[in-house]
């Protein structure tokens, strides 16, 4: 994947860090306003793991809410034991996602095409009945957390911070798969998604290269269920559905596959839509399905590559 223009993706954080800095200075914004961009920001970073494997190592994945929701009861499980710190919890998350991918991959690369589609589903839908089925933590009914997480004791991750604490994460990851993109490494993985077979008469091994890239995507989509856990104080099974799997499919597809900052931008659409059509009737999923397929069907690139802003 190229390497595109940083103008648009760094007026993106620039737009997002306003919001602290108007509030620190008296500006009044709606408190609604935060919350809502802080699930913007917690479904982008999801969104943008999502991309590596589907925009740059065209794995098309229909079950990476898996990770999420594992990076989220990862939080419930040591919430509930009486552990909070993130020191803990984050390489804990970090360690069971990168298994499970690993595990779940080592499979599923085995097969290509709907196949992989079906079986990457089939192991996400494994995740959600588990966690189901915890009634420690709610069962159905999801666990309430108790306490935030805290950073090294303090409060980074309290509802005065989180925003701030979610714009440097999101911020450091998008810097990370960048890295990650431009390297020969995700050349590599790059090039398995043009040729597989000629990748391997170079003595590359393809299906390595594709795993090393679920277990960094499954990984980074674990910190965003991390941050998920805490900006709602509660973990619920939905997580894992292959609903929010669709949902993290449609951000991409709609910013933009292959842009990294047009997850950013799909995760703004969808979670703005979602919010204010719900706001306007009941019925709004009659709304959105179709202004979903024209927008799929007239910008063939994404969002983010109208005008030729990619990256």
């Amino acid at each position: 994947m190229s390497q595109p223009s940083l103008r648009v993706p760094l007026a993106l954080f620039a737009a997002l860090a306003l919001v602290p800095i108007l509030r620190a200075a008296g500006v009044p914004i709606g408190g609604f306003v935060p919350l809502l961009l802080e699930r913007v920001m917690v479904f982008a970073l999801a969104a943008m793991s999502l991309d590596l494997i589907l925009g740059v190592g065209g794995l098309i994945s229909f079950g990476h809410a898996a990770p999420l929701a594992i990076g989220a009861y990862t939080v419930a499980a040591l919430d509930h034991a009486g552990v909070t710190e993130a020191a803990i919890a984050l390489p804990c998350a970090l360690v069971a996602s990168g298994i499970f991918a690993a595990l779940t991959g080592a499979v599923a690369l085995r097969t290509r095409g709907v196949n992989f589609i079906m079986i990457t589903l089939a192991f996400a839908q494994m995740v959600y009945f588990a966690v189901s089925s915890l009634s420690d933590y709610g069962g159905d009914d999801g666990y309430t957390l108790y306490s935030r997480t805290t950073v090294f004791g303090r409060p980074w991750l309290e509802a005065r911070s989180f925003y701030v604490t979610a714009l440097v994460v999101l911020f450091l990851a998008w810097l990370l798969l960048r890295v990650i993109t431009a390297s020969r490494f995700g050349r590599a993985l790059a090039a398995v998604r043009q040729n597989r077979v000629r990748v391997q008469a170079l003595g590359l091994n393809a299906f390595a290269i594709e795993l090393v890239a679920m277990v960094i995507a499954a990984m980074l989509c674990a910190v965003a269920g991390v941050l998920l856990a805490n900006e709602a104080e509660f973990v619920s099974p939905a997580y894992g559905s292959w609903s929010h799997s669709g949902d993290l499919m449609v951000m991409v597809i709609l910013g933009g596959i292959g842009s990294l900052h047009g997850a950013i931008i799909g995760a703004l659409v969808v979670v703005l839509a979602e919010e204010g059509l719900g706001r306007l009737t009941s019925h709004w999923p009659l709304i959105y399905g179709p202004a979903l397929v024209l927008a799929v069907l007239f910008l063939r690139r994404g969002l983010a590559g109208i005008g030729g802003s990619r990256g």
